[in-house]
This record gives structure tokens, sequence and C-alpha cells, in this order.
């Protein structure tokens, strides 16, 4: 957290936004601000029609017009919903998300971070077998690796 903390506060803003040039030193700020230009909102009220781009904002929306109240336990996760910032298909299961990315957007940038950390997590498999490796269920091209 200090690390990310520290980051903000650097002259060099190493990811910026292909939309408007505003540069950012985290990519999940980036992420985020992305999601001004592209209309994505993926956080809904299940109480009413309004969607927003960021969960809290869908959080605080809940407190104030519908009187919910979020009760989370010390240091209890939310619940994580997978986005995807090319057409704002939202999941709660990650094989869902990703098999999404697969079919609709091979060459987005998620598919291939999520290629390379499924190549290192499956190191350990000398099969190249797809029957035998399940992180192979979808052949990478190499330059993604």
């Amino acid at each position: 957290m200090l690390t990310r903390h520290l980051k903000c506060h650097s002259l060099v803003k190493r990811h910026p936004c292909r939309f408007c040039g505003k540069g950012f030193n985290d990519t999940f700020d980036l992420k985020r601000h992305m999601r001004t230009h592209t209309g994505i909102r993926p956080y809904k009220c299940e109480l009413c029609e309004k969607a927003f781009t960021q969960r809290c904002s869908l959080e605080s929306h809940m407190r104030k017009i519908h009187g919910v109240h979020q009760q989370y336990a010390y240091r209890q996760r939310r619940s994580k919903i997978f986005v995807c910032e090319d057409c704002g298909f939202t999941s709660s299961r990650p094989d869902e998300y990703f098999l999404h990315v697969r079919q609709h957007h091979p060459s987005s940038p998620a598919l291939r971070r999520y290629y390379r950390r499924q190549a290192h997590e499956s190191s350990s498999f000398a099969s190249t077998d797809p029957k035998l490796n399940p992180y192979l269920l979808y052949s990478a091209p190499a330059y993604y690796m």
C-alpha cells in the first residue's frame, strides 16, 4: 500500500490515457479514468436504473438514495467483479470473464496479462497437451508470452 501511495507523488506518469493524454502512475487509476471516456458503468443499482463507474459511487448512492448500508466485517473483502473494459461485460467468475474476452476481444491487453500470468503459474506443467494442462485450453500466440 505504501509503495502504491508513493507512486502518486512521482512526476513520471507511465500510463497515459489514449483518449486525452492524462498520465497515471498506476494501471488501476488509468482503468478507472478510461471509463469516463468509454461510458462503461459496470456497477449497477439493483433497486433502480442507475449505473456507476466505481463501486464506491454505487455504495454511496445506495446509502444516500435507498438508505441501504453495506456492512463489512473487519478486513472482509467485497466480492470482486471482472469488467471487460472494451464492452462493459461483467462477471463475478474469472473463467467466464476470460472466456468472454477470448471470444470477443482476442487482442485485449487483459488477455495478454492473463496469458503471462498463466504461463508463469503453469511452468510446473511439462505437457503442451490441453487435455493434460488446463492452462492451455486456448493456445496463445508466442508474442503474447
